[in-house]
């Protein structure tokens, strides 16, 4: 009498473990879903508001830099099942959204810099700062070969002379969060104007002696002189 009950409990328990399982799973896509954990954005209007009022950082794939900014494949977070179950988008065509480097304007050196240093396909976070049409002004983060750490690419080229700072599009100026950015990019931009760093390159104490002695009067009337006297 003993096998038929252990074989009912046995099937009882797979049964609960099944719907505990689906449970789960369910949960996890209405969840996943509520918060857009796994959703691809394919255009810069699909996005949220709460995320760029919140600056919740997303993972993008480099595509193309051009002159209006980066050309970016949104990533989103991968779950197994979920994510499957909840894409919009399979195959096709992949859109790109736009970003531009907040706070900064590049210069054609910092332009060569983006090509060589982002190279396509390559992973990046985009910290969203604000949405002007189909523009996504954001901070831009990459990750270093052979570093746990990552560098913020705004930060970067304003450091390495190859920009300047440009007003925050987008930021109310009273707010915590546009002093806090300011305050970020200015310093790095003071930071290379200090040491002389791309455009904020100095000539060499020579070079700089030549430049005076050259416009100086003195020097005009020798030239002169000898340019008389050589006639």
């Amino acid at each position: 009498m003993r096998a038929p009950v252990r074989l009912s409990y046995s099937r009882w328990s797979l049964l609960s473990e099944n719907v505990s399982t689906g449970l789960a799973v369910a949960g996890v896509i209405v969840i996943a879903r509520s918060i857009k954990l796994v959703t691809k954005f394919q255009a810069v209007s699909e996005i949220p508001a709460r995320f760029i009022e919140r600056n919740i950082s997303l993972r993008g794939r480099v595509h193309s830099i051009t002159e209006r900014g980066l050309e970016v494949e949104h990533v989103p977070i991968y779950v197994p099942i979920v994510s499957s179950l909840l894409s919009k988008h399979k195959g096709g065509d992949t859109s790109l959204m736009l970003v531009h480097l907040a706070g900064v304007e590049l210069t054609a050196e910092g332009q060569a810099w983006l090509h060589k240093n982002l190279a396509p396909a390559q992973k990046v976070w985009l910290k969203p700062i604000s949405r002007e049409d189909d523009m996504l002004h954001c901070l831009v983060s990459q990750s270093s070969l052979g570093s746990m750490w990552s560098r913020c690419v705004n930060e970067e080229v304003l450091l390495l002379g190859l920009a300047r700072t440009a007003p925050l599009v987008g930021v109310l100026p009273d707010s915590r969060l546009y002093w806090r950015l300011l305050k970020r990019l200015h310093g790095a931009e003071v930071k290379a104007e200090k040491k002389g760093r791309g455009l904020w390159e100095r000539d060499s104490l020579w070079e700089r002696a030549s430049k005076v002695v050259r416009a100086s009067a003195l020097f005009t009337l020798m030239r002169r002189m000898f340019g008389k006297n050589s006639e």
